[in-house]
């Protein structure tokens, strides 16, 4: 069993926060002596603080530069999209 204290603040991880949960990327933007600011990047973008002693089931990897701007491709592609459909 992990806990958010393992994650380095500016990475972008896959995680699972639970057995059998779906995997999430989150990037930890601000760490304090007991707690993390959380990005969660689902459908949309949400932001938690999370103490640093909550588990996370799994840590399947830290993402490099190369698959974290890969993934910044799609993801803004796919936000653009969304609102060219709206108009």
């Amino acid at each position: 069993m992990y806990s958010y204290a393992l994650l380095e603040p500016g990475c972008y991880y896959l995680i699972q926060e639970e057995n059998e949960s779906v995997i999430e990327l989150v990037k930890v933007t601000v760490e304090t002596d007991h707690c993390m600011y959380v990005f969660k990047y689902q459908d949309q973008l949400t932001t938690e603080w999370r103490r640093k002693s909550e588990p996370i089931y799994d840590i399947i990897e830290c993402l490099d530069d190369a698959k974290v701007e890969a993934w910044e491709k799609q993801y803004n592609s796919n936000e653009e999209s969304y609102y060219e459909d709206e108009e």
